[in-house]
């Protein structure tokens, strides 16, 4: 079922790779769309026939507000709520009615749900800091059938902007029967077209 969305950073990958020059020179350290940056998500979404595929991966701290395992109430509390915000891709993608999408399936995973961290960042932790070396990410995967998907013609992420407002930019990369486009979305524009 991911085999869409596996093979989409490999069909976008010279527009990535131009994308990342242009607007990431200014940063020395992170200069590619896969690094991890706190206020940038990254959204995957594909759009085949009535199949429409979303895969959305952000660090933990765009999300829950810290990175490190959640071992006071506090934080418990904040992860499961921001799981069950997750869980409702319907209300955070803002889909256009007119398609009528139902969610088929979805898939949530980050080390802050109890999942096995995806990288391996704890091993350049030298100095013993939890809080640093982590980098926690959340990775959500949602597919959904969409009885009229001629309806999507675009894409509003402001709920998801208002849901989490750590989260300054996503960057979008499409596949859409109109094409291909890597795209950068804001709070103050957050819509882009299929």
């Amino acid at each position: 079922m991911r085999r869409l969305l596996l093979a989409l950073p490999f069909a976008l990958l010279p527009l990535a790779v131009a994308h990342a020059a242009v607007e990431h020179d200014h940063d020395h350290e992170h200069g590619s769309l896969g690094a991890h940056e706190h206020g940038v998500a990254r959204l995957n979404a594909a759009l085949d026939g009535q199949t429409l595929e979303l895969e959305l991966e952000s660090p933990a701290m765009n999300l829950v507000g810290f990175e490190h395992a959640a071992t006071s109430d506090a934080d418990k509390a904040k992860v499961a709520a921001v799981r069950a915000q997750l869980e409702k891709p319907l209300a955070l993608f803002n889909l256009p009615a007119a398609a009528n999408c139902t969610v088929a399936q979805q898939e949530l995973e980050s080390p802050l749900f109890g999942d096995e961290p995806d990288h391996e960042d704890h091993d350049e932790d030298a100095d013993g800091d939890e809080h640093h070396g982590e980098h926690s990410e959340i990775h959500a995967h949602y597919q959904f059938t969409c009885a009229t998907p001629g309806a999507l013609k675009n894409l509003d992420l402001a709920t998801l902007f208002k849901t989490f407002p750590a989260t300054q930019k996503i960057q979008v990369q499409l596949i859409s029967p109109s094409g291909q486009q890597g795209v950068e979305v804001t709070a103050k524009a957050p819509a882009l077209k299929f």
